[in-house]
Parts: structure tokens; C-alpha cells; sequence
């Protein structure tokens, strides 16, 4: 009789959708923990390793200028600041269980004003820029309908 019993509190489990989403909610937020901490590994690996390489040039650089690694140094920096707005995606989750998607736009908007800044029109085509081009107008469209939205949600309050 026990087994029956614990195989119906399964069946019970399962077939309610509140326990299930319950139970899918409980994962979301595990593995939202997990990709933090990875995400903090990451950051972490990746400022030690542009520390490294900032060091290097300035010691054995003979111009100090940069001028061959600087757009390698702007890339190393913008990754980092991508890598920091995804744990604060990340983190934004686990505070309130919802993805901002405002947070999202300024991600994405990051990352494509990384591809403009370090576009290398030697091996792109125009057409290339002018799909980036495109991809920033439409992110900063969104952008914008979001923080009017938000703002006019917060005024009405």
C-alpha cells in the first residue's frame, strides 16, 4: 500500500500546475545561481587576463602608444563590460523572477556598439556595417519605447 501511496503523490505532484510551475520556477532559480556563479569566474579570469596585458604593453611597448593593440584592448574592456551586464541580467532574475527586458536592450545595444567600435572595414563589407547599423537603430528604438513605457508606468502610480 506504501508504494501505491508514493506513486499517487507523484501523479499528484505532476499533474498540478502549480507544483510543477513551482517545480520549474525552483530550477529556473538553481541554474540562474550556477550561471552567476560562473558569470563571476568569468569576469574575474577576464579582468586578471586584460591586467596581464595592460602590463605587458606598458612595459614592452617601446612607443607607449598602443597603436597596433588598441582596439584589442577597447575589444577587452567592452567584453567585460558585456560579461558585467549579463550577471546584472542575472542577478535582476533572481531578485525579482522577471527578466527586465530593458536590461536586455542595454546588453544587446553594448555588444553591438562593441562589433561598430572594433569593425574592421579592411575585411567587412559595408553591407555588414549597415546591418549593425540597422541592429543599433532598431535596439535603441526599443530602447526608447521601454523607458517611455516604464516611465509613464511609474508616473501613474
Amino acid at each position: 500500500m506504501g508504494r501505491f501511496k508514493n506513486n499517487f503523490w507523484l501523479f499528484r505532484f505532476w499533474s498540478s500546475d502549480e507544483k510543477f510551475i513551482d517545480f520549474i520556477e525552483d530550477i529556473e532559480v538553481i541554474i540562474s545561481k550556477i550561471l552567476s556563479l560562473a558569470m563571476v569566474a568569468l569576469i574575474i579570469s577576464a579582468t586578471g587576463h586584460l591586467m596581464v596585458f595592460l602590463f605587458k604593453e606598458l612595459l614592452f611597448d617601446p612607443d607607449l602608444i598602443f597603436k597596433n593593440t588598441l582596439f584589442e584592448i577597447f575589444g577587452l574592456f567592452l567584453n567585460l563590460l558585456i560579461a558585467l551586464e549579463l550577471l546584472e541580467n542575472i542577478s535582476a532574475y533572481l531578485r525579482k523572477h522577471v527578466i527586465q527586458v530593458e536590461l536586455v536592450i542595454v546588453t544587446s545595444l553594448i555588444a553591438v556598439a562593441r562589433k561598430i567600435i572594433l569593425f574592421n572595414l579592411d575585411k567587412k563589407s559595408g553591407v555588414d556595417l549597415m546591418g549593425l547599423a540597422l541592429a543599433l537603430f532598431a535596439l535603441s528604438i526599443s530602447y526608447w519605447i521601454i523607458r517611455r513605457t516604464n516611465a509613464n508606468r511609474d508616473h501613474d502610480r
